[in-house]
C-alpha cells in the first residue's frame, strides 16, 4: 500500500501503521462528525441567552482556548470513532468523548473565549471576584473540595485551580440549560459570582467582541507534521505523573498477573481494604493532608482493576511495599489534586 492509499484509508490501518501516520495528513474536520450538532448546541445556548459572539471551533492538539484569543481547540482524536480508540488505548481516557462531558468542556472553554473577546479579566469587579488574571499557573494546585466558593462543572474542582479558570467554570455552569443555578447555590458564596456573570453577559450581549482570531490559530491539527506516535510520546511525557498509565510499571512490579494457583485476591480489593491503614501511615511520614493521600490510593487501586493485577492473599510484604509506594510517590510527586487545561 502506497503512502497516499494509507492516509486515505487510514481508518482500516492497523494501530501500529496508524501511528505511523502524521496528523495533518489525516485530513480532519468537524464538518460533518457528531461534534459538528455539539457545537451547533453551544451556539443554541448563546443564542437563548442573547449573545451575539459565536467562538470559532477548531481541531487542536487538545481541549484548549489560547490565551487571549477567542477561539475554542478541540482535540482532533474526537473526530472518529478510530481516533476515539487509539485515545483510550494511548492516554487511558478520551476526555470529551461522550456527549455530556464534550458539552461540559465546550461551555468551559466559551467562558475562556468570551472572556478574552470581551476583555472581562480587565474589569475591577472580576478581579475583586475571580482574583488577578496574571496570576502564574502553578504545576500543580490545591482544592478546598467542599469549598463553597466556587461551582461545580469540572472534574478535580478544576475552578479552584488559577482565577481565569474559576471564570470558565462559572460560565458553563450560568450557560447550560436548566442548571437551576440561582436555586442550587442561592446560599453559597459563589452566587455573587454566578450573578456578576449573569449581568456581564448581558451588558455584552449584543455587543461585537474587541478581539477576534486573527490568522491561523495555534495549536491546529491541520498543520501537525508530527505522526501520532510522536504525538502521544510528548503527551505523556508532558503530563508526567499526572498521566494515568504513569506508575504502571511500579504498579506491575509490586503485584502479579492473573492468579497463577496461588491464594490472591484482587490488587484493587487490597488496596481498598487497607485503605485506612494506608492512608494514615503515609500522611504521618509525609505531612501530606489525608485526602490527597486517600485520591492517590483510589487512582492506583482504579489502575490495578484496569491492569487486572492482583495480590497474594496475607502477605503483609506487599502491604510493606505498597506503603512505601506511595511515601514515595507522595513524598516527590504528588499531584493528584492538580490539574491544568
Amino acid at each position: 500500500m502506497t503512502k497516499s492509499q494509507k492516509t486515505r484509508n487510514w481508518q482500516s490501518l492497523p494501530d501500529d501503521e496508524l501511528l505511523g501516520v502524521r496528523i495533518r495528513d489525516l485530513k480532519l474536520q468537524i464538518a460533518g462528525t457528531w461534534l459538528e450538532p455539539l457545537v451547533e448546541r453551544l451556539y443554541d445556548e448563546l443564542d437563548a441567552q442573547g449573545i451575539r459572539f459565536h467562538p470559532p471551533c477548531y481541531l487542536a492538539d487538545e481541549w484548549l482556548t489560547p490565551d487571549k484569543i477567542p477561539i475554542i481547540g478541540i482535540p482532533f482524536c474526537l473526530t472518529d470513532r478510530r481516533l476515539m480508540e487509539i485515545e483510550q488505548k494511548m492516554m487511558y481516557e478520551v476526555e470529551g468523548g461522550t456527549e455530556v462531558s464534550c458539552m461540559r468542556l465546550l461551555r468551559h472553554e466559551c467562558g475562556h473565549a468570551l472572556n478574552y473577546a470581551y476583555r472581562l479579566y480587565r474589569r475591577t469587579r472580576w478581579r475583586e471576584l475571580f482574583g488577578h488574571f496574571s496570576a502564574t499557573y502553578g504545576n500543580s494546585y490545591y482544592f478546598q473540595p467542599y469549598s463553597r466558593r466556587f461551582v461545580i462543572n469540572l472534574k478535580d474542582n478544576y475552578a479552584q485551580s488559577h482565577p481565569d479558570e474559576d471564570f470558565a467554570e462559572t460560565f458553563a455552569v450560568w450557560l447550560t440549560p436548566d442548571s437551576q443555578w440561582e436555586q442550587k447555590y442561592r446560599d453559597w458564596p459563589v452566587i455573587k459570582k454566578l450573578r456578576y456573570t449573569d449581568k456581564a453577559m448581558k451588558g455584552i450581549a449584543e455587543k461585537a467582541p474587541l478581539v477576534t482570531c486573527k490568522g491561523q490559530p495555534p495549536y491546529s491539527a491541520g498543520r501537525m507534521t508530527s505522526t501520532l506516535a510522536a504525538h502521544y510520546e510528548r503527551k505523556r511525557r508532558v503530563l508526567g505523573s499526572e498521566f494515568q498509565g504513569y506508575y504502571d510499571d511500579g504498579l506491575k512490579e509490586l503485584f502479579t498477573a492473573p492468579p497463577d494457583g496461588r491464594s490472591t485476591i484482587k490488587a484493587s480489593r487490597l488496596l481498598r481494604s487497607r485503605r485506612n491503614q494506608l492512608v494514615n501511615n503515609v500522611a504521618r511520614w509525609t505531612g501530606h493532608r489525608k485526602f490527597d493521600i486517600d485520591q492517590l490510593v483510589y487512582r492506583l487501586a482504579a489502575r490495578c482493576e484496569v491492569l487486572d493485577l492482583y495480590a497474594v492473599a496475607s502477605n503483609e510484604d506487599e502491604v510493606v511495599g505498597l506503603t512505601a509506594m506511595l511515601t514515595a510517590i507522595a513524598s516527590n510527586t504528588l499531584t493528584i489534586s492538580s490539574k491544568r487545561r
